[in-house]
C-alpha cells in the first residue's frame, strides 16, 4: 500500500527536501507540498493523505492549529517539524493531535522511517516521553478535563488506563492484571475509542488531565520500570 503525505513548511527549500526523500521511496507518494497551515488543512482535505507533515511555525495558521484542524476533521495522520527542542511545543502538538514529532535536522532515513512508523498507526514518542512532558504541564492545570470523561469505561478499562499512563507496555499490563496480551489489546483498543482518542500517547494526556493519576505517583508495586525504546510506541 502507497502511504500518500502532504508536506507543509513556509520554506521552500526545506518542503521541497522533505518532499523529495519521501517521494524516491517506493512505499511513499507526496500528493501535495504547501507553504502554510491553511493550505495544509485545504490540502487534507483534497487529497486524503495518510500522513501530513507540519512545521511548527507558519503563517496564517501555525502548524499546530493546522494539526487541531487536521485531526478533528479527517483520519489523516500529523507529523510536527520544527527547529526549537521545546517541551511546550511538543505537549502542545500532541494534544492537537499530533502522532509524532521531529525537529528539522532529522536525518533522511529516520524521515522516512516516522512517516512509515505514523501511517500505520504507531506513535513517534514512548509512552514514558510523554508521561514526562504531561506531568510537566499538568502540575500547572494547562488542560483540565473533569474526571466524569471516564465514566463510559468500564472498571477493567479504567485499571488499563491508569497502567497504560504509568508507562506500562502491552506486556507489562497483561502481567499486572493476569490477564492475556490479547485481552489487553482488547481493552487498550476499547480506551481509545470509548475516549475519541488516537493512540496511547494521548491516552497518557486524558489520564492526567482527568485527575486519574497525578504528577510523581509512582509506577505499580513502587518500583521504577525501565523507559520503553525512544523510536516510536505501538498502539
Amino acid at each position: 500500500m502507497t502511504i500518500r503525505v502532504v508536506v507543509a513548511d513556509d520554506q521552500e527549500l526545506v518542503r521541497s527536501g522533505f518532499a523529495l526523500i519521501l517521494d524516491v521511496q517506493p512505499d511513499i507518494e507526496v500528493v501535495a507540498e504547501v507553504g502554510d497551515g491553511a493550505e495544509a488543512v485545504e490540502a487534507v482535505r483534497r487529497h486524503a493523505p495518510d500522513v501530513a507533515l507540519l512545521d511548527v511555525r507558519m503563517p496564517r495558521m501555525d502548524g499546530i492549529e493546522a494539526c487541531r484542524a487536521i485531526s478533528a476533521a479527517s483520519d489523516c495522520r500529523t507529523v510536527m517539524l520544527t527547529t526549537f527542542d521545546s517541551d511546550e511545543y511538543v505537549y502542545d502538538a500532541l494534544h492537537a493531535g499530533a502522532s509524532g514529532f521531529l525537529l528539522k535536522d532529522v536525518r533522511r532515513d529516520d524521515l522516512v522511517h516516522a512517516v512509515r512508523v505514523v501511517a500505520r498507526g504507531d506513535s513517534l514518542l514512548a509512552p514514558s516521553v510523554a508521561r514526562r512532558l504531561v506531568e510537566q504541564y499538568t502540575r500547572s492545570t494547562r488542560h483540565p478535563q473533569p474526571a466524569t470523561r471516564l465514566d463510559v469505561l468500564t472498571g477493567r478499562e479504567r485499571e488499563t488506563l491508569l497502567l497504560l499512563a504509568r508507562g506500562l507496555s502491552n506486556a507489562e499490563i497483561a502481567a499486572e492484571l493476569v490477564v492475556s496480551d490479547h485481552t489487553v489489546k482488547t481493552h487498550v483498543g476499547n480506551v481509545l475509542a470509548k475516549l475519541g482518542l488516537r493512540d496511547r500517547i494521548q491516552a497518557v494526556i486524558c489520564a492526567y488531565e482527568t485527575g486519574l493519576v497525578a504528577a510523581g505517583d509512582p509506577p505499580p508495586g513502587g518500583a521504577g520500570r525501565a523507559a520503553p525504546s525512544p523510536s516510536s510506541a505501538r498502539n
